[in-house]
């Protein structure tokens, strides 16, 4: 079938000083619990395999945990530290590499979302600033700034790991309420020390973790940051209220040597600020001048929080998506529930058949969590 020119914006390949990718294609991470005792197999093997067979520039994994006892909440998430992990994980890197793909671990500690006695270690308290899950829930203790030092330390070693077994680049999962975000959320951080207080204290962990990975894996490995206004917590929740208060979020971590920052929200065609019709990812880029990855129900018509409470997605056009990329309001696009669909899903929209696009799979969505 003859591509559909407008596609150009997306088939282009991607360069910067770390990375180079062929296209501006991104695999959104979307957990699984695919791994039993935390240790990818051939299933997963199979499933990264098939989206690089599908020509996407860059994969970023589902969650995969580091070493810490609270990190997980199910010991079929994947971890990111066991010796029998990292040798499912290496499979995983070359079956990618042999499909022509590139691909990114995606390092994660679930903090508050863990209940306390579920995951790995069940008798081990789960980890939050300041020992809330709710901004009105205290659930234990905050962690000590001993323990604090222990997770950083653990991220570093995953990204040392990832970067020794052939990943292409690393991204910190730094989103959606999760242990990075429990600390830049001053709904859960209540803390006095240099990890709270202010909006550049509450972002010291993350810059912390940051700045150890790059000192881990050394300049030129690519470091991906993921976060989000809105949390699972709080659909409405936001780190930042204006384009000035984004930027000091965002800046300790940029500087700490962050090379692409990963732009979660729930619908990537909606304005971030009043008066600009620039998403988040588009004030990002903006702010820093970065790199950015966009996100948020590309080529469907209902975010994925609505599906998996008996929603109906169906597909939609990438016209708007395709014009805003071509206009540089960001660099790459990562696509999720609909890469799983259809992990054709490149040269499906490319082509322009739209009969086939709406004819996507939707069992197949039972691959997520």
């Amino acid at each position: 079938m003859t591509q559909v020119p407008a596609m150009d914006a997306m088939l282009k390949p991607f360069e910067s000083t770390k990375l180079s990718l062929k296209n501006r294609l991104v695999m959104a991470p979307m957990t699984r619990q695919f791994s039993p005792g935390g240790v990818p197999n051939q299933l997963v093997v199979d499933y990264y395999r098939r989206r690089a067979e599908g020509d996407v520039g860059l994969i970023i994994t589902e969650g995969t945990t580091v070493d810490h006892p609270a990190a997980s909440f199910d010991d079929k998430i994947p971890n990111f530290h066991s010796e029998e992990a990292l040798a499912g994980w290496k499979k995983v890197v070359d079956a990618v590499h042999e499909a022509g793909g590139k691909i990114a671990p995606q390092l994660w500690h679930v903090g508050c979302a863990r209940k306390p006695g579920t995951g790995p270690n069940p008798e081990y308290p789960s980890a939050t600033p300041s020992g809330y899950a709710l901004p009105d829930k205290k659930v234990g203790e905050p962690l000590s700034a001993d323990e604090i030092d222990s997770i950083v330390r653990a991220f570093a070693t995953a990204a040392g790991k990832a970067k020794a077994i052939g990943f292409d680049a690393v991204e910190v999962h730094g989103a959606h309420g999760y242990l990075v975000d429990d600390f830049l959320w001053e709904g859960l951080n209540h803390r006095d020390d240099r990890y709270g207080g202010s909006m550049a204290g509450r972002s010291t962990f993350a810059a912390d973790i940051v700045a150890a990975i790059r000192a881990e894996v050394g300049e030129d490995f690519p470091i991906i940051f993921r976060f989000s206004q809105w949390k699972q917590q709080d659909y409405k929740a936001k780190l930042a209220q204006s384009p000035e208060e984004l930027f000091d979020v965002l800046y300790p971590i940029s500087e700490a040597g962050v090379d692409i920052f990963h732009c979660s929200t729930r619908r990537f065609w909606e304005p971030e600020f009043e008066g600009s019709e620039l998403n988040l990812a588009g004030w990002t880029r903006k702010l820093l001048g970065k790199p950015v990855i966009t996100v948020g129900s590309v080529s469907l018509n209902e975010e994925f929080i609505s599906t998996f409470q008996g929603g109906s997605a169906e597909s939609a056009d990438i016209n708007d998506l395709i014009n805003r990329l071509a206009a540089d309001e960001f660099d790459l696009v990562a696509v999720g529930r609909a890469l799983i669909a259809n992990p054709d899903w490149l040269q499906t929209v490319a082509s322009g058949d739209q009969d086939k696009l709406k004819s996507f799979d939707k069992s197949l969505l039972a691959e997520l969590v």
